[in-house]
């Protein structure tokens, strides 16, 4: 998600094996403010960025139980026809396989 969403302004790019070998650098750019795009084989794999655009990031996105609390609220399920129990009767209750370990 976050490699897409840099790619048009993403300045830097580098090599996992270009990473290892710049990393000094690489850190001075993400605490510049700059992201960095960590490629392997040509697809981005990470996304280098300064502690505080990734707190802005992760702070930004609302939590799901918040989300689903202000939905139930604002769609009560009685009000749609379904009970809260509706999805119990379609979960599969078997164990399911073994597994050796």
């Amino acid at each position: 998600m976050y490699s897409k969403m840099y790619t048009s302004i993403m300045a830097h790019r580098y090599s996992v094996a270009e990473a290892r070998a710049h990393l000094p650098s690489i850190i001075e750019q993400a605490e510049a403010g700059e992201a960095v795009e960590i490629t392997r084989r040509g697809r981005p794999v990470a996304v280098v960025l300064s502690p505080e655009e990734f707190e802005r990031l992760r702070s930004d996105r609302p939590r799901f139980g918040d989300v689903y609390r202000a939905f139930l609220k604002r769609f009560p399920l009685d009000d749609v026809g379904l009970d809260r129990d509706f999805a119990a009767s379609v979960r599969d209750r078997s164990p399911g396989r073994k597994v050796k370990l």
